[in-house]
């Protein structure tokens, strides 16, 4: 059950890729140096920024599975979303006061000020290879299965959304990549608001009958289990803690997310920016699971059971090139685009700032702003080719399981990193030697949970957690050092909070 492209739908396709390229190029500020490259000038309103933050997260891979998921089984996975519930209280309240006092200019910067610069210098080239990894892999998956629908080579696909995004990246900054990411976002969602509402008047009954058949065939909630008293066993509930952890972890580790917290010195418009991208996140899982349901309905109404099997994660693709109208399918489908050029540029930007500034500029402490700029630019420009080229070795080779594989083990080491910062930020005993210890004893623990054992994916997080604070701060007790965050006056820590009132700023102490 494939569609056909039309010739409108091309045009709107790659008319739309060329608009994103103009509006990448159109929004550089002329002559942006140092930490305007990096930074931005202060300028981007923050919802642009909460937008920037939910497309960087919500990859191609994601706009498909989450209606196929629920087109072939159920809601189980949307309690992952509530996860937020946990992670943006946690962000807002733990760690934003403490990065916004520090004025850091990445997220790894942290790490030295709290521990010392080669857990900067880890944790900086753990999320470089990982990074370059997952770009490559988001260009040679979603390409896979747009080209199974609409016909267009794989290789055209990869070339189009590679350098777009790259061209646009190293030109504009990271305030080129705000903007095109708000773009984006807006295509995304507008486009699922409307597929869906072309759904709802295609089925017999509308919303009503979506619930009512929905409900018969268990596609929401049915036989899942709430909460199994193991919980290193599948369970919403453990769906829902390690889910809420793990995006708790993106927030205040991953350089691609810290980065965009750290485009303003405003309290406040941080907590708006993830504010606002909770909810844009937890409102556009829950639009494209409906989506998914509805989806199941729609072809049960017109085939009985012999409704379309197969890869459910091309269910919502085969849709909408098969029964919207011609010149609609190029404008949803370039959605799909949307989202890959917006995670793309997010990691060729990150990667950008973290090789120059917490790589390049800790070797060379006396970089000039202008020679850090250059090698931005040629960074990205290089990292962009370079996932270009893998993405296209992955689409006409055998090794792609095996990349997937390193790909995962690198994402779960990544994770580790979060469990470091939260020892920073929530301890004071913990020190330098502590923390490195510590990191790697939960990195030898997490892979052999994660490949020697059965327990669900979603206890990692938690795991991890766990095992970061005991190891680091026991390990800290066992090798003798001063900590940096004993000293109050440097604010390392959460409980080293200044409060500003009438004004006045006014140091509290928490012991």
């Amino acid at each position: 059950m494939t569609g056909e492209f039309e010739v409108i739908d091309y045009i709107i396709l790659f008319g739309y890729l060329l608009f994103i390229l103009y509006i990448g190029i159109a929004v550089a500020k002329k002559g942006m140096k140092g930490k305007e490259f990096f930074k931005g000038d202060g300028k981007i309103p923050w919802w642009v920024t909460s937008v920037s933050l939910f497309a960087t997260l919500l990859s191609p891979i994601s706009f498909l599975s989450l209606a196929g998921n629920a087109y072939s089984d159920s809601w189980q996975l949307w309690v992952a979303q509530l996860g937020l519930i946990i992670s943006v209280p946690v962000a807002i309240i733990f760690f934003l006061p403490v990065y916004r006092n520090l004025d850091l200019d990445t997220a790894y910067e942290y790490l030295e000020r709290r521990f010392d610069k080669n857990m900067r210098l880890l944790a900086s080239v753990l999320f470089i290879i990982y990074q370059i990894g997952r770009m490559s892999i988001i260009m040679y998956l979603p390409a896979l299965a747009l080209s199974a629908i609409t016909g267009i080579n794989v290789l055209f696909i990869i070339l189009f959304m590679g350098v777009i995004a790259t061209i646009y990246s190293t030109i504009g900054g990271i305030k080129s990549v705000l903007w095109t990411d708000f773009i984006q976002g807006v295509v995304l969602i507008g486009g699922g608001i409307f597929a869906l509402i072309v759904l709802i008047f295609s089925i017999e009954g509308g919303v009503p009958e979506i619930f009512s058949t929905g409900l018969e065939n268990n596609k929401f909630f049915s036989e899942e289990v709430f909460f199994d008293p193991n919980l290193v066993n599948s369970s919403l509930f453990i769906i829902f803690l390690g889910a809420g952890l793990s995006t708790a972890f993106s927030y205040i580790s991953s350089q691609d997310m810290v980065q965009r917290y750290l485009t303003t010195n405003d309290l406040k418009q941080m907590n708006k920016m993830t504010i606002g991208n909770g909810v844009l996140s937890l409102g556009t899982a829950t639009l494209f699971f409906f989506i998914g349901t509805a989806l199941f309905v729609f072809y049960t109404q017109q085939m009985g059971s012999d409704i379309p099997t197969g890869n459910s994660d091309l269910i919502f693709a085969n849709f909408i090139v098969s029964e919207l109208p011609a010149g609609v399918s190029g404008l949803l489908i370039a959605g799909l685009f949307a989202a890959g050029q917006s995670t793309l540029s997010t990691g060729l930007n990150s990667v950008a700032t973290s090789w120059t500034l917490d790589i390049q500029k800790v070797i060379k402490p006396n970089l000039s702003d202008e020679k850090s700029t250059r090698i931005a630019k040629s960074v990205s420009t290089i990292v962009g080719v370079f996932s270009i080229l893998f993405a296209v070795v992955l689409a006409y080779s055998d090794i792609s399981s095996a990349y997937e594989w390193f790909n995962g083990l690198m994402g779960l080491v990544l994770g580790i990193v979060g469990g470091t910062f939260t020892l920073g930020v929530m301890t004071r005993k913990a020190n330098s030697k502590g923390a490195m210890f510590g990191f790697i004893a939960t990195t030898i623990i997490a892979i052999y949970v994660s490949y020697f054992t059965d327990i669900s994916l979603w206890a990692y997080s938690i795991i991890n957690l766990i095992n970061s604070l005991i190891f680091g701060y026991v390990l800290s007790l066992i090798f003798s050092g001063k900590s940096k965050a004993e000293n109050k006056d440097l604010e390392l820590t959460f409980y080293d909070r200044k409060t500003e009132l009438n004004g006045y700023k006014n140091e509290t102490y928490a012991e």
